[in-house]
């Protein structure tokens, strides 16, 4: 089974010139109409700035404020770094992709590439693993919650996460690594190359398995907050707003992670044998992508002390001497 990154689809009635004028071994490709260009260009830019501004606000807030030093803001700070890291390099090249055939970036990056591109897919995938059960244990056992969960608990499970990814994708990717130039047929060309077998591995460990921890620890919360609800009759109508609050960002969290990976998983089996339909991988690969400008927004938005801290850091307060022990939660006062 062959995954071609950068494969060739000639048109008809379209010039096609070599992607090295000056080397008759290198690949084709298509002139397409500038306009094209332009609104991928665009498109991908503005999404690329806006991923990289939305985790550096988060990363920014968690790390500079003591009121956030917590167990669960320290893995949405482990998260945050790794949508950053995609913003910066993995979107750029990944809409690149969607529209220009050619790999210009030598041999060398085009193995490093996807090892990147799986290390910090698999790390953000862990990480919202990760939040998942620290919420479980939060809503499920509040009492020993804190004994249960500390910041040195979170870095641990934080440095295993990105050791497991770092390794698996090495495994994943051992081969094109020590041969980067094995499945090129021309000058130009960015190939990855999977079995059906490690396709198959790669969906039950990246999305199956997943969605079997992170589902039903997203229903249990949502029924136990149902039920501490009807036990606090005394403040009954709060307790249901945040009730309802919290299943509507659960839900958030569920439909939008499905969105961004199921399809991918489905279109890979299904047609990354097929080189034609290349187009159709590299939009599937833009699409998880996507999902490291969502977390922040998911993750971090919902809270009151992100949209208190991003105001101190665009208004430049976070200069200001003793600024760290600001207050991001005025109602607690």
């Amino acid at each position: 089974m062959k995954v071609s990154d950068l494969g060739l689809k000639n048109v008809d009635n379209q010039t096609v010139q070599y992607c090295l004028p000056d080397n008759n071994l290198s690949c084709t490709k298509s002139i397409r109409p500038e306009v094209e260009y332009i609104a991928v260009y665009i498109f991908v830019s503005v999404t690329s700035v806006l991923t990289v501004f939305l985790n550096l606000l988060v990363i920014i807030s968690i790390s500079h404020f003591k009121q956030l030093h917590t167990p669960t803001n320290v893995l949405i700070l482990s998260l945050a770094v790794a949508d950053l890291i995609a913003g910066l390099i993995l979107m750029p090249v990944q809409g690149m992709k969607l529209i220009e055939p050619c790999w210009y970036f030598g041999e060398m990056f085009c193995s490093i590439f996807p090892l990147i591109l799986n290390v910090i897919v698999i790390a953000s995938l862990g990480n919202m693993i990760i939040i998942s059960v620290d919420r479980f244990i939060a809503v499920n056992d509040p009492l020993r919650y804190p004994l249960k969960v500390n910041i040195y608990r979170a870095i641990v499970s934080i440095v295993v996460n990105w050791l497991f990814s770092s390794i698996y994708s090495s495994y994943l990717m051992f081969d094109l690594l020590l041969h980067p130039e094995k499945n090129h047929t021309c000058i130009g060309e960015c190939v990855i190359v999977f079995t059906l077998e490690s396709l198959i591995i790669d969906t039950f460990i990246c999305l199956v398995i997943p969605c079997c921890i992170i589902i039903p620890l997203y229903m249990k919360i949502c029924f136990v907050a149902k039920r501490q609800a009807r036990h606090l009759n005394s403040v009954t109508e709060k307790k249901a707003k945040s009730e309802k609050k919290a299943a509507r960002t659960l839900g958030i969290v569920v439909g939008v992670y499905l969105l961004c990976w199921m399809p991918f998983y489905i279109v890979t089996l299904s047609f990354g044998h097929d080189e034609n339909d290349v187009l159709i991988i590299n939009v599937m690969n833009w699409i998880v992508c996507m999902n490291s400008c969502m977390n922040p927004l998911i993750y971090a938005m919902f809270y009151q002390w992100f949209r208190v801290s991003a105001k101190y850091i665009l208004t430049l307060k976070i200069f200001e001497p003793s600024s760290e022990y600001l207050n991001l939660f005025p109602e607690e006062k």
